[in-house]
């Protein structure tokens, strides 16, 4: 099956960087990533262009919008033109130009017969990392939205899942987080399915979902599997891992005392191709995938912050200009490296997610305020700063203003909507919580939670006799 979840999946859990082409019929679109990050797009349909999209969002007039052939110039990109002419503010670009990432992908989740091939760059460079977006939200909500489709059946059937990382099961419903429960790695799909009282299109398009979150992962059907004595064969793996795992905590506290050319092993004299020989060759000692999945969450961590600084080393010196900087700079304190502080704030965030699955939110708290000052444009970091600071009483007032600034930072997001929802219910605001509810199911009118969420209100003021309450939705002035 090829459809363009597999492919985010894949580039985003990859760290992959590169061009995505989408071909279907009359439309043509390409994705380009960073490290496993999303930063521009180009397309042939005119309603996704950022001139429609910033008149859509009436960031520009429509005299402005009639015109917008005038203000196209030669090796000029349309956003910068707008603003160098003072027709839109900075702000006003960077909302445009996620907006339009986000269409823009999801307006091609719901093909499954789409040319889609990916074209690897480990170089790639040119992109604004300024304007990021977040592969996982786009994933979830993608695979919501769209259609149930006969494909995802035939690609999920007959595999045997089992549970992989809980890194996204903050994205997940109650009843999908009953699915996911339900995932023990001992029976197919297809079996697991007549076991659970959910209608069969939700079932599957759960299954896919938790598979493009990387929470789940497949097996062999139990008829193909390998005979028996193979698998003993393979029992020792995690023993086998040990020195593998030594090597890795040997070379990261190392790193503090080197510099990028002491990372990759090479000389200040080094050419391109020795920095690409001795990259790919750590690659293939150091990449998360090379490690068992089922290690300590403290293990896989270590594997990451490794694999980070050799692959920003290679950035760095495969880059002439960079390692011209570099060279010119070593000495510097890594702490002046925006490479290094985004390299910082990653970890962090990832620690901090596998503390808040963990519910040690206090400490989960700490790393991931420390995440979002390194980096204050992740509408995700704070997204999920504000999910566990609002699991901390003390927190609520905070916790508010971050899920506001998720919301700024990502206004197409309905989970950061729904999450403020929440923190006004438990504190009583249930006119502030159900304008909340509402705005997420504008964002998304299939979003499960904020939709129960609104029926519980409606229901309970229904049961009061206070229809007023709710009808406070549209347009009561009471506070």
């Amino acid at each position: 099956m090829k459809h363009l979840a597999l492919f985010l999946k894949d580039i985003y859990f990859g760290r992959r960087s590169g061009r995505l082409v989408f071909k279907r019929e009359d439309i043509e679109k390409y994705f380009f990533f960073q490290e496993g990050n999303l930063v521009q797009i180009k397309t042939n349909q005119p309603e996704e262009r950022l001139g429609e999209v910033l008149f859509k969002l009436e960031r520009i007039t429509r005299d402005a919008h009639a015109r917008m052939d005038d203000f196209i110039e030669p090796n000029a990109n349309i956003g910068e033109v707008l603003k160098n002419k003072g027709l839109i503010s900075e702000q006003d670009l960077s909302e445009a130009l996620i907006y339009q990432l986000r269409e823009t992908t999801l307006n091609a989740f719901p093909y499954f017969d789409a040319e889609i091939a990916f074209q690897e760059k480990p170089d790639f460079v040119g992109m604004s990392e300024d304007v990021r977006i977040s592969i996982p939200f786009l994933i979830e909500y993608g695979i919501r939205r769209m259609a149930f489709s006969p494909a995802l059946k035939a690609f999920l059937m007959r595999k045997v899942p089992r549970q992989k990382s809980a890194s996204f099961a903050y994205l997940l419903t109650d009843e999908e987080k009953n699915v996911l429960n339900k995932v023990k790695g001992d029976v197919t799909t297809d079996k697991l399915l007549q076991g659970l009282p959910v209608q069969p299109d939700f079932y599957w398009k759960s299954l896919y979902l938790f598979f493009c979150l990387d929470m789940i992962e497949f097996e062999a059907a139990p008829e193909v599997q390998r005979p028996k004595v193979e698998t003993k064969a393979a029992e020792p793996q995690s023993g086998e891992a040990m020195p593998q795992i030594a090597e890795v905590t040997t070379m990261r506290e190392a790193l503090a005392s080197k510099d990028y050319y002491q990372i990759l092993g090479i000389s200040r004299t080094a050419s391109e191709s020795d920095i690409k020989k001795a990259y790919f060759g750590l690659a293939r000692r150091f990449h998360p995938d090379r490690f068992d999945r089922n290690i300590l969450a403290e293990s896989r961590d270590q594997i990451e912050e490794v694999f980070d600084a050799i692959t920003n080393a290679y950035r760095t010196l495969i880059n002439r200009e960079k390692r011209r900087g570099y060279d010119a700079g070593v000495g510097v304190s890594k702490a002046d490296d925006p490479q290094d502080q985004i390299k910082k704030a990653d970890i962090k965030f990832r620690q901090g997610k596998t503390l808040y699955n963990q519910d040690r939110f206090n400490e989960a708290v700490g790393l991931l305020s420390e995440a979002v000052r390194l980096r204050k444009n992740k509408g995700d970091y704070y997204l999920l700063l504000a999910m566990a600071e609002s699991k901390i009483p003390a927190y609520s007032k905070k916790a508010e203003e971050d899920f506001l600034n998720a919301i700024r930072l990502e206004a197409w997001n309905p989970e950061a909507y729904v999450g403020l929802g929440l923190l006004y219910k438990n504190e009583g605001l249930i006119t502030k919580a159900t304008k909340q509810f509402q705005k997420a199911v504008e964002a998304d009118p299939d979003h499960h939670m904020a939709r129960q969420e609104l029926d519980k209100i409606l229901k309970a003021s229904r049961k009061k006799g206070l229809a007023g309450v709710f009808q406070g939705l549209f347009g009561s002035k009471k506070k």
